[in-house]
């Protein structure tokens, strides 16, 4: 189930996605053949998607043109989430195939935050682009204000991606869920909905913030006497690094008298909107372990030259490698041919690889 303590806003965006996928990508009808799965008003796609809060699924009867960029943010959500963690003994995988992350979510640690964050921060990314395209009937281009350091003759306009709209969206869509309980203050439940919200809002931040200027070059032969400047999203790969970055940094949280999060060690800064934060610590995923959704490393490849958490020694956690001979097939000796391809010969070679006991 992807309802769980009533708290995971996250787990519902990735379950818009799964749904949608079922509904549409696993349709022999095309959303273009199937008009009614977005008429406003029209009840069969928003009563077909599981895993919405009340709030959520009012907010997709209104703007159900919205719904399939929001599983469109949490697929690219989720492969952001796949390859920052392919080095890592958590690789953003469960042992649970009912859902996208499993029982991981019930645990309150860094993996979590970070998969709040990676979550909230594609919905902004995909809703932002879709107004740029024109997708969304309540939205168009970017209206940001002119930087003040754009140089005077550079014009300021285009059609910039919508990432003002894109945050207030995903900030109503995705925290609709943790606004509408009401938790005892100071109950493990209200102190778990904190922390979602503060994550929810670091990937938010994280795709706002990261968002700059993009130019186009105007004049004779290329001369750049003149500019055409408007707002571009940053690539979601930058995106991400920026999160990992924050999940390697993330604060350990604790509910305080006044019913706050307050840091658990506070020797450090606080952290602010752009951070992540957790509250419990982080189970241990060397082992398979049904309970906590580990899946374990038993099996995982790894670098017998490493000494990062890639490297042999971590990733098995201790428990030895196997070494085995593969062939690796890879393009070589490429050649420009005019006009205008590159061909490219086919290169084996025979490779070692190390995979954990």
């Amino acid at each position: 189930m992807c309802f769980i303590a009533g708290v995971w806003s996250s787990c519902a965006i990735m379950q818009v996605y799964c749904s949608l996928h079922h509904l549409i990508s696993c349709s022999s009808l095309t959303p273009i053949q199937r008009p009614e799965m977005y008429i406003i008003g029209a009840q069969p796609l928003c009563s077909q998607l599981s895993g919405l809060s009340q709030g959520q699924r009012k907010l997709c009867q209104l703007y159900q043109d919205h719904m399939v960029y929001i599983g469109d943010g949490a697929k690219t959500g989720i492969k952001e989430c796949q390859y920052q963690f392919r080095q890592r003994r958590w690789n953003c995988s469960t042992v649970d195939n009912t859902s996208v992350f499993g029982r991981v979510m019930q645990i309150g640690s860094r993996e979590t935050a970070f998969t709040y964050a990676i979550s909230a921060a594609g919905v902004v990314n995909a809703i932002s682009r879709a107004c740029r395209e024109g997708e969304l009937s309540t939205c168009g281009c970017s209206r940001a204000a002119r930087p003040r350091d754009l140089p005077r003759d550079w014009l300021w306009g285009g059609c910039g991606d919508n990432v003002h709209y894109g945050y207030r969206f995903a900030r109503e869509f995705v925290d609709a869920r943790e606004r509408e309980k009401n938790y005892p203050r100071g109950s493990s439940e209200h102190t778990r909905m904190l922390m979602n919200l503060q994550n929810n809002e670091a990937g938010r931040q994280a795709v706002y913030n990261l968002a700059n200027v993009a130019c186009k070059c105007h004049g004779v032969s290329g001369s750049c006497s003149l500019k055409t400047c408007w707002l571009q999203l940053a690539d979601f790969r930058r995106v991400g690094e920026f999160l990992k970055e924050k999940y390697d940094s993330a604060a350990a949280m604790r509910i305080g008298r006044k019913g706050k999060l307050e840091q658990v060690d506070k020797r450090f800064n606080a952290p602010t909107p752009e951070d992540l934060v957790y509250i419990d610590p982080s189970p241990d995923y060397c082992l398979r372990n049904e309970t906590t959704g580990s899946l374990g490393t038993q099996g995982r490849l790894c670098n017998k030259t490493s000494e990062g958490m890639d490297g042999c020694e971590l990733m098995c956690c201790g428990r030895g490698y196997d070494q085995f001979k593969t062939y690796k097939h890879e393009r070589c000796h490429c050649k420009f041919h005019w006009c205008c391809y590159v061909k490219c010969k086919r290169c084996t070679t025979l490779v070692d690889q190390f995979v954990c006991k």
